[in-house]
Order: C-alpha cells, then structure tokens, then sequence
C-alpha cells in the first residue's frame, strides 16, 4: 500500500518548536519531491516547504516560514522532517506532506495541484 503518513504535530507556545515527520510507505521517497502544505480553518491549503529529489537537495519555502522552518530528509529511513521552530499562531493549521515523481534538475513548486500523492494531516496549534 502506497502512503504517507505524518506525525509530530501538538499544541505548542507561541516561541516553540516542532518536529514533523512524513514517513512513506510503499515507495521510495528519495526519488519524488516532497512537500510540505498547511491549512488553517476557512483558509485555503497553503504551499510551506518543498524539497527536491536531487542530490543537492534543494529547498524552497515560503515567505511566512523563511529562516524559521527547515526541511529535511532522511532517504535510509524514507522519512522527510520539517523542523519549525519560533512558531507563531499564525502557524496554527493541519499539516500535510505530499509528494510527486521526481523530474530531474527541476525546483519543487509550492503548489498543491502540482502534486500526487498526499497524507492524512496532523494538527499542529500554536497558542498560549
């Protein structure tokens, strides 16, 4: 069975950190791009982080998470990490990972139709 499931997500103060995790299942993960998108209630899905397959990694992240969000991967165990730190709750929303085959010497994009494959979600709430 082809999935990605997230995990990491909780409540947190406003100035803490998180971890999250996609692990995929199924497939190998180091040969799709991967992103991360979040979406608050009422809000529409929005494009966070993104990683291409390549061996230079190359990350790309949005404006509102710039220099407070990393993305990660860790290909041995088919898992990519997004560390976020110094959260606000404007960061309040599920999170989800998604991943799309990997095109060769290509940027990710922040898109969410761009897309193929996506996990369930996992709720991250940022407030004191």
């Amino acid at each position: 069975q082809l999935q990605l499931v997230e995990s990491g997500g909780g409540l947190v103060q406003p100035g803490g950190s998180l971890r999250l995790s996609c692990a995929a299942s199924g497939f190998a993960v180091d040969v799709h791009f991967v992103g991360w998108f979040r979406q608050a209630p009422g809000k529409e899905r929005e494009g966070v982080s993104c990683v291409t397959a390549d061996t230079d990694e190359r990350a790309t992240y949005s404006d509102s998470v710039k220099g407070r969000f990393t993305i990660s991967r860790d290909n041995a165990k088919n898992t990519v990490y997004l560390q976020m730190n110094n959260l606000q709750p404007e960061d309040t929303g599920i999170y989800f990972c998604a991943t799309r085959r990997r095109v060769l010497g290509r940027r990710c994009l922040l898109s969410s139709t761009w897309y193929e494959r996506w996990g369930q979600g996992t709720q991250v709430t940022v407030s004191s």
